[in-house]
């Protein structure tokens, strides 16, 4: 009989038989996470049957090798909380986003995994997995970032180390105006669970886009949320040090902060594999493959990149030659590449992120940049409000 693999010390119970499929997965309220173990069988085709859990609201699949790819599908569906429906399959994003160096790689623990799912508050899943060479461990992940007061609670850490020495900007280089940004503390990071100080390089060189993948059926009153869930999962799930991304930002254009150690600061991300170091990263909460990017996505994009970079006195539209750090299916390690200093996650590691629409939108976006970063000697153009008026609109595929 498959039983429930748990973070807890009530593993122990499982491996006695104490738990059987009947019974929801238990985790503590700190971890925020609990797994379904997949069960062993056919190397090319693995499936769980529809099963009660604890409550969660994002779901993703993971598996022992960090190394290791999901040459294939994974498919999930999720029993609504409210309702008791079961929605439609969806597939995860397979695409992987392993780190490189430094503390995320050197972590024990860290497992290979796809992109979180946002499911919105759930109590069920079934799961299907198929591949030509499925990875050993696969297991179910499901992640309520808002399972409890030690999930959500946040206390500002400041991290022991040196401050890198920041380059400053290049006399007459691009100066934008520090966009709004949503802190840790306001979303909800546990800093309890990032157990290593972050890792700095010396500057950020260009800025990589990507999108989370998952649905674009949320409302900007959940994004805080869809951000700890994510945050959980890198952490969790994946075994990763922190959240990979720098900055997140919503449909509605609100900008998050990521990783922590300060958004002003050149800290090593994990976010593209091969090119972290020297860049920064923002991603978009939606489905980009599926949707297009609106107004406020695009401009908030392109405000943080101009800012981001012109600390280093870059121009936002320019290209950079980069050194890929890894061999990772694009790139030779060691192999130079020229890329605009606003790249999609694409430019960098075989992937579709993030997405064709929102990847289609880059030139403007670099424009938009490029305009942010000449606006110093403006007034500030006034904040538009929150609201979900201009929301994407669903392309067919």
């Amino acid at each position: 009989m498959t039983r429930l693999l748990l973070h807890t010390a009530v593993a122990t119970a499982l491996a006695a038989g104490a738990l059987g499929l009947s019974q929801p997965a238990r985790a503590s309220s700190s971890d925020g996470v609990h797994s379904v173990r997949v069960p062993d069988g056919d190397p090319h085709e693995r499936s769980l049957a529809p099963r009660t859990t604890e409550p969660f609201s994002m779901v993703g699949v993971t598996w022992d090798d960090p190394d290791a790819t999901l040459d294939g599908t994974a498919q999930v569906r999720a029993r609504s909380r409210e309702s008791g429906e079961w929605s439609a399959w969806r597939a995860l994003d397979t695409d992987g986003r392993t780190p490189e160096t430094g503390p995320d790689r050197l972590r024990a623990g860290v497992r290979g995994g796809t992109q979180p799912l946002w499911t919105g508050p759930s109590d069920g899943v079934q799961v299907r997995v198929s591949g030509t060479e499925l990875p050993e461990g696969l297991r179910v992940d499901l992640v309520d970032p808002d399972g409890g007061s030690d999930a959500v609670h946040a206390t500002v850490v400041e991290p022991d180390v040196a401050e890198p020495d920041v380059v400053g900007p290049a006399a007459g280089g691009p100066n934008a105006q520090r966009p709004a940004v949503t802190s840790r503390s306001a979303w909800g990071a546990d800093e309890s669970l990032v157990m290593d100080p972050p890792t700095y390089t010396t500057a950020t060189r260009a800025m990589f886009v990507h999108h989370t993948a998952g649905t674009n059926a949320y409302t900007c009153a959940e994004s805080a949320s869809i951000v700890r869930g994510v945050f959980l999962y890198h952490v969790r799930s994946n075994g990763w040090n922190d959240i990979g991304y720098h900055f997140l930002v919503d449909k509605c254009g609100t900008v998050f902060e990521g990783r922590a150690g300060g958004i002003d600061k050149p800290v090593l991300g994990a976010h593209t594999y091969g090119f972290n170091s020297a860049t920064s990263s923002i991603s978009v909460l939606g489905d980009y493959n599926r949707t297009t990017a609106n107004t406020a996505v695009r401009a908030s994009v392109a405000k943080v990149a101009a800012w981001k970079l012109g600390l280093y006195g870059i121009d936002p539209t320019g290209t950079v030659v980069l050194t890929a750090g890894a061999d990772n299916g694009k790139y030779k390690a060691g192999q130079k590449a020229t890329l605009p200093r606003i790249s999609g996650h694409r430019d960098g590691y075989p992937t579709e992120c993030p997405g064709r629409y929102l990847y289609d939108v880059l030139p403007q976006i670099r424009t938009l940049a490029g305009n942010a970063a000449g606006l110093e000697e403006r007034a500030p153009e006034p904040t538009a409000p929150r609201t979900e008026d201009d929301t994407p609109v669903a392309l067919a595929r």
